[in-house]
């Protein structure tokens, strides 16, 4: 992603400045909030990746759409609407989120699978989880019918591979042997 240098920068100044207000846990929020709303309405995702729309139109659009949000979230709007950076604004949101799982000791485990989870495979993931990392974890599921069945566990730079899919082509790489 374009910016993403920038944009950490950017999150980290916001959440050091969320953090000496004490209110880390609600701009969290409004970047989450930021992001998946960026993420699922591509008409505002145009709008604010448009080099023909004028700066002044986007913030004050921005105001308007997230109206809700913390000063300080407000305060990131005005920040971009100055340095005429609006386009990375998902991308700041984004890296917020992580940093502030980081900061809170919270790391976001990425589990992928056939079919949406249910509570006794989520159930085998955490017990598997809990021999990987000792850390307060969040799952993040994403379906993909190409693994067959099972699992696969990403967190952070390790990987478990429990999908039908690794496990046939292991079989057919001990077969061609």
């Amino acid at each position: 992603m374009a910016g993403t240098r920038a944009a950490i920068r950017y999150a980290k100044a916001i959440l050091n400045i969320s953090n000496s207000k004490g209110v880390v846990e609600v701009v969290n929020n409004d970047m989450k909030w930021i992001a998946s709303t960026i993420n699922a309405n591509e008409e505002l995702s145009t709008f604010i990746q448009s080099p023909t729309t004028t700066v002044e139109a986007k913030e004050k659009a921005l105001l308007e759409v997230f109206s809700g949000v913390n000063a300080v979230t407000q305060g990131l709007f005005h920040l971009l609407f100055e340095n005429k950076r609006f386009e990375i604004l998902e991308a700041v949101a984004l890296e917020y989120n992580k940093l502030s799982d980081e900061m809170n000791g919270i790391e976001v485990a990425k589990v992928t699978t056939a079919i949406p989870m249910d509570a006794a495979l989520e159930t085998k993931v955490l017990a598997k989880i809990a021999t990987l990392s000792d850390k307060k974890i969040t799952i993040e599921n994403t379906v993909d019918a190409s693994i067959i069945g099972g699992f696969i566990l990403r967190i952070g730079d390790k990987q478990y591979n429990a999908s039908v899919a690794n496990r046939l082509q292991v079989l057919k790489r001990e077969f061609s042997n």
